[in-house]
C-alpha cells in the first residue's frame, strides 16, 4: 500500500532470476510482441484489401486475429516495463483491468470460433441457403455479440473482485489472471458461483456447440462426394487446430491456478509464457499456411511488392 497516494500495489512474483536475465526477458518479449503485431495485421490487411476475401469466413478470421492483438496489447507493454524495472508491481485497479481484458478477449475467442463453426456448417450442410443465412446483418450481430457478451460478464466479475478486501499483496504470476482471487481476505462464494456461470457461458457452451456443429459437418462430409470432403477439410481443419490449441492453453491457465502451490516457480513461468507467446502467433501462422486463398495471396509477388513499398 502506498500511503501517500492511497493506492494499493500488487507485487508480481512470477519471474525467475529477473535481475540476472532482465535483458533476455526484454529482448525476447519485445521480439515476440513485434512478431505478433506484424503477423496478425499482415493477414488482416490482406483480408481487408482483397475483395475476393470479403466473405464471412475471412471476416471472422480477421476479427479473431484483431482479438489476438488486443489480448497481447493488454499484457506485453506491462511485461516489457516490468522486465526493466527494479520492482515488478501493478496497481490494484490496473490489475483488474488487465484481468478484464485477458478474460473478455479469451471469451471472445471462443464465441468467434463458434460463429466460424456455424458459418462452416451452413456453407457445407446448407449450401443453397448460405447467401440467405450469412448476410451482412448476421455477420455483424455475431461480431458484436462475440465481443460484448464476454465483456459485460467479465466486467461484472472484475468489479466484484476489485471491491473485495485485499490481505495478500503478492501475486504468483507475471500478469493478473484468476490468481487475483487469492489476494482476497476471504473466498467469496458469490464470485465463485458467478465465475462458474461465466465459464459455462463463454467457454463450455460455445465449445459444446462447436463440437456439435463439427460432428454434423463430419457426418455430411462422410456421405458426400470427394469434392465436399476436400472443401470441408480445407476450411475446417485450420479452425479445429486453433480451437484445440487455445483450449489446451486455457487448460494450462486453469491448472496453474488450481495447482499454484504445487508447481515449481520455473515451470509456472514457462506455462504462463505459453499463454502470451505461443497462441497469438499460432493463429496467423495456421491461417496463413492452411487457408488456400490467404496463402495464395501471401505468396503473390504483387502483394509482397505492395508491402515493401508501404514500408
Amino acid at each position: 500500500m502506498d500511503e501517500e497516494s492511497n493506492v494499493t500495489y500488487i507485487t508480481l512474483d512470477g519471474y525467475v532470476e529477473i535481475e540476472k536475465y532482465r535483458y533476455v526477458y526484454f529482448v525476447t518479449m519485445f521480439t515476440i510482441y513485434v512478431l505478433i503485431i506484424c503477423c496478425n495485421f499482415t493477414i488482416v490487411y490482406l483480408i481487408v484489401t482483397n475483395k475476393n476475401l470479403h466473405e464471412p469466413m475471412y471476416i471472422f478470421i480477421a476479427a479473431l486475429l484483431i482479438n489476438s492483438v488486443l489480448f497481447s496489447t493488454a499484457i506485453y507493454p506491462k511485461l516489457l516495463i516490468d522486465s526493466l524495472s527494479v520492482k515488478q508491481i501493478i496497481s490494484h485497479p490496473l490489475c483488474h483491468f488487465q484481468f478484464f481484458i485477458f478474460y473478455s478477449s479469451g471469451g471472445s475467442e471462443f464465441l468467434l470460433l463458434s460463429a466460424m463453426a456455424y458459418d462452416r456448417y451452413v456453407s457445407i450442410c446448407k449450401p443453397l441457403q448460405y447467401a440467405t443465412i450469412m448476410r451482412k446483418t448476421t455477420i455483424s450481430i455475431f461480431l458484436v455479440l462475440s465481443w460484448l457478451l464476454p465483456a459485460f460478464q467479465v466486467a461484472w466479475a472484475a468489479m466484484l473482485s476489485s471491491h473485495s478486501k485485499v490481505c495478500n499483496f503478492t501475486l504468483k504470476g507475471i500478469f493478473c489472471n484468476n490468481s487475483v482471487y487469492r489476494l482476497h481476505c476471504e473466498t467469496s462464494r458469490a464470485l465463485s458461483v458467478y465465475g462458474l456461470i461465466i465459464f459455462l457461458n463463454i467457454v463450455f457452451f460455445p465449445l459444446l456447440y462447436i463440437v456439435f456443429t463439427y460432428t454434423k459437418i463430419l457426418k455430411i462430409s462422410y456421405r458426400s462426394c470427394r469434392e465436399v470432403r476436400a472443401k470441408a477439410a480445407q476450411t475446417c481443419v485450420p479452425h479445429l487446430l486453433v480451437l484445440i490449441n487455445f483450449s489446451l492453453l486455457c487448460t494450462c491457465d486453469i491448472t496453474i491456478l488450481r495447482l499454484e502451490t504445487d508447481i515449481p516457480k520455473t515451470a509456472r513461468l514457462i506455462m504462463t509464457l505459453q499463454l502470451v507467446m505461443y497462441h497469438p502467433l499460432f493463429n496467423p501462422i495456421i491461417y496463413g499456411l492452411k487457408m488456400k486463398e490467404i496463402s495464395k495471396h501471401l505468396k503473390s509477388p504483387y502483394y509482397v511488392c505492395t508491402i515493401l513499398t508501404k514500408e
